[in-house]
């Protein structure tokens, strides 16, 4: 990580700060599973993938100027699969919540 820090000097800030509220995510998540909250803080989560890539990646294009070299990286392809995916698993997530009110209903007319 040292020759990136040098680059983009709040990698590793960012890392942190998205592992630390990813993990607890989870973990809540977890602790919740088999409620509504559990479903919910799925939800989260999933949102929380897509907006942190929004934030962190900005437009998508990196820039940096290392001595007398620029360098220029187009992340664009990356953040455009990265952010389907977070959508795919917003929509899991918001199905698996539509699923278990669908099964308290049943169980609750039964």
């Amino acid at each position: 990580m040292a020759p990136f820090s040098t680059l983009i000097p709040s990698l590793k800030q960012t890392l942190e700060t998205f592992v630390a509220v990813f993990i607890a995510l989870i973990v809540v998540g977890e602790l919740t599973s088999g409620t509504i909250y559990g479903q919910l803080f799925g939800i989260a989560r999933a949102l929380f993938v897509v907006f942190y890539l929004m934030l962190s990646l900005n437009d998508g294009i990196f820039k940096a100027t290392f001595q007398n070299i620029d360098l220029m990286v187009d992340f664009r392809f990356f953040l455009v699969f990265s952010m389907l995916f977070g959508l795919l698993g917003l929509a899991r997530s918001v199905f698996q919540a539509i699923n278990y009110v669908n099964e308290r209903v049943e169980y609750a007319r039964v």
